[in-house]
């Protein structure tokens, strides 16, 4: 005698054939994706950071500069292709890389809230000078960070220099953020601000471009802060493997000072592009 089911009980089983089913192709295609080998990297940074990077010239998709060129020595090194393109201004390189749009952010400070998004290698490839600019004829001495107190100050975007500067600028200090440096520039020309908050050596580039000679800079630092080599969390070249190899290259690559030559070199190069 054949026996039938209910056939409530014969629809319940055929939706967890259903559902069974197309968590199994998920999980497939998730496999299959984590799987794909990564055939090339696409970095970017800040393009105002001569002479660490800025805008190709000659192609203004691309960026140039020392940071560039030290991605093309960490190319061979690790045997992936390494593009350095231009992708907008420094906040919204940042999030690229939150969205996994890019995979490398060729120099980072470090901050809590970035480790959110990204990967750090270590070392640092480079340290960086942070000083206060001011104008020519400014009359307030700086010799520590209570002394900004009070006083108006500017600096760009989603910048960061360093964990407890940055504390203490959010609890204390009034500085405005505006998306360009040369912006920043302009408003304490016209006596908008009393300072500018940036790192020594592009600041000093783009004020030579830019024919900006009556500013000054800080005989004390604000801050020391070393550059880093990012990975987005959503880059799908992520994987431990490729950490592990772009960690020992980069190891490596500063262990040899790289980096400095690159730097000078490409201080010439920026000087001779921006003319006399």
């Amino acid at each position: 005698m054949q026996t039938t089911q209910p056939v409530g009980q014969a629809s319940a089983r055929g939706w967890r054939s259903l559902w069974a089913l197309a968590w199994l192709c998920l999980c497939t295609g998730q496999a299959a994706a984590q799987t794909v080998p990564c055939k090339a990297l696409v970095a970017t940074g800040n393009p105002e950071y001569s002479p660490y990077l800025w805008r190709d010239p000659s192609d203004d998709t691309r960026l140039i500069g020392a940071n560039a060129d030290l991605m093309q020595l960490l190319s061979k090194e690790i045997g992936l292709p390494i593009e350095v393109k231009y992708l907008g201004s420094w906040a919204r390189v940042q999030e690229q890389a939150k969205s996994g749009r890019v995979d490398l952010i060729a120099g980072a400070f470090f901050t809590l809230p970035r480790l959110d998004y990204m990967d750090y290698f270590y070392p640092a490839f480079r340290s960086t000078r942070t000083v206060i600019w001011t104008p020519a004829k400014n009359t307030f001495p700086y010799k520590a960070w209570s002394d900004l107190k009070g006083r108006k100050g500017l600096t760009v975007l989603n910048n960061s220099f360093g964990e407890g500067f940055d504390r203490y600028a959010k609890e204390f200090l009034q500085i405005d953020e505006v998306s360009q440096l040369e912006q920043a520039f302009r408003m304490l020309g016209v006596g908008r601000a009393q300072y500018i908050v940036y790192e020594e050596d592009p600041g000093r580039a783009l004020a030579a471009k830019l024919g900006y000679t009556e500013l000054k800079t800080s005989a004390v630092a604000v801050s020391n802060e070393g550059l880093h080599l990012t990975l987005s969390h959503l880059s799908p070249c992520n994987t431990g493997e490729l950490r592990g190899r772009i960690a020992k290259a980069l190891n490596k690559l500063t262990k040899d000072q790289v980096m400095k030559q690159l730097v000078e070199t490409n201080i010439q190069r920026w000087r001779q592009q921006a003319g006399p």
